[in-house]
């Protein structure tokens, strides 16, 4: 049977309260042309075991990264998690536990996102950190709505090596609040001149390095020219390994720092649950979305923690919101917190040379395939190729022989004439017989 809650009356009386004329008007602001307009071409019901039965044999279609030669990034990466680390969020106590609304029963909850703040700010080269987002994304389209909120301004420039996926969210964010957005076109060798694109209503310039293409950027002169236009720069970065070998944004002159922080202590999981990093200067904390735990001392001298600052307001005074935000992604910042601890600094700094070593040797030898040409100048684990033909059908050629190749750049960028172009990313899972598979499949292919 269907559970059927609430009387034809009840949803009368519902609409009537809030004021609208039937349930299609509560989705006014999704564009028609994206709304079903029938059913999804799903059964109507099956049976507990018929479903587990259906459900196993769509998975087995999967091909699980850890099966064969993977070389797929473009913003989400396969490295090892130390079983240790999954041993541990699944403890009860870590598993359970919610916001921590009352510090005096949620100290560990309390402590360890003070741990995981300390940490992304060491990272990212900065003086404060919130306590996560929800992954990248929507912790750069936050940013930029911090930056409006700074400056007064409301337009932004994204950099044409921006993760597609991140700009459209930018765009999506802004479009509801009726805020520009300049997005340069897509920028495969990081020659784009994106000081050209500053002027004085420039709210925010939004740069990635390793951008989506691979390459690393110099954020010093694009932070120069933004400063001297009264704007911010917003350094964006999807591969938290990096950060262990590259210099950090924040010794670059970036005044906000967001990213994804997948790579350290959790798995692929299909695209998620991830945790967005979230820095700035302390200048700006008062505007930084998210939540702020801190460290004070209770009346008997000792040690706590406490939630020190919660600009999302969700308490009270809600319309003095800084964020939408509504909670952490905790259980994955716990997840991020063990994985960089049993590392320390000196196994994420070895970590990041393993990374940066396998990708220089693969794409040695990728240089050497006859057609293939690799396109950066300078990488840490990623790259894009250039090939003969277009990349989708050889990643798919190559999928069928058991190596999973990469991204097509097509298929983060439609339409826009990079069909030739493949995004490869190496990381320490690699060996030496992943990357002989992979260059002997494309000469085998192309």
């Amino acid at each position: 049977m269907r559970y059927l809650p609430l009387t034809p009356s009840d949803r009368e009386a519902m609409l009537g309260r809030i004021g609208v004329p039937d349930i299609d008007a509560l989705f006014a602001d999704i564009p028609e042309a994206r709304r079903m307009t029938a059913p999804p071409d799903l059964p109507r019901h099956k049976g507990e075991l018929e479903v587990e039965r259906i459900l196993s044999r769509m998975a087995g279609r999967n091909m699980p990264a850890s099966s064969v030669p993977f070389f797929v990034g473009a913003g989400a990466y396969k490295h090892h998690v130390p079983a240790s680390v999954d041993h541990l969020i699944q403890r009860s106590e870590f598993l359970t536990s919610y916001t921590p609304y009352q510090p005096e029963i949620a100290q560990g909850t309390l402590q360890y996102l003070f741990e995981f703040q300390t940490q992304v700010a060491a990272l990212t080269g900065m003086e404060v950190a919130n306590a996560s987002m929800y992954d990248g994304s929507t912790g750069t389209a936050e940013a930029v709505l911090m930056a409006h909120r700074v400056t007064k301004r409301r337009k932004a420039v994204l950099s044409g090596g921006l993760h597609p996926h991140y700009a459209e969210v930018v765009r999506t964010v802004s479009g509801m609040a009726g805020d520009e957005v300049v997005s340069l076109p897509p920028d495969v060798s990081a020659s784009e001149d994106i000081v050209a694109s500053i002027d004085r209503e420039t709210s925010c310039v939004v740069v990635q390095s390793p951008d989506v293409f691979g390459n690393l950027r110099d954020l010093r002169p694009i932070a120069e020219a933004a400063h001297k236009a009264g704007a911010l720069l917003i350094a964006v970065f999807t591969e938290a390994v990096s950060l262990g070998l590259v210099e950090s944004p924040g010794a670059m002159g970036a005044d906000i720092v967001v990213g994804e922080g997948q790579s350290i202590g959790n798995a692929l999981s299909f695209g998620g649950p991830y945790v967005g990093l979230f820095a700035t200067r302390s200048k700006f904390v008062r505007q930084m979305p998210g939540r702020l735990c801190g460290e004070t001392t209770d009346a008997e001298g000792r040690r706590g923690f406490v939630l020190t600052l919660s600009t999302r307001e969700q308490h009270i005074r809600r319309d003095k919101a800084t964020s939408n935000i509504c909670t952490n992604s905790g259980l994955c910042c716990l997840a991020f917190t063990i994985h960089m601890t049993l590392l320390g600094e000196a196994g994420l700094r070895r970590l990041a040379r393993v990374n940066h070593a396998n990708a220089v040797k693969l794409a040695g030898m990728l240089a050497g395939v006859p057609g293939v040409e690799v396109l950066n100048a300078t990488f840490f684990n990623e790259f894009t190729l250039r090939l003969p033909e277009p990349a989708a059908g050889v990643a798919e050629a190559l999928a069928a022989e058991g190596i999973l190749a990469g991204v097509p750049v097509s298929r983060l960028i439609p339409g826009g004439g990079l069909d030739d172009l493949l995004l490869v990313a190496t990381t320490e899972i690699n060996t030496d017989e992943d990357r002989a598979a992979l260059v002997q499949g494309l000469k085998d292919i192309l």
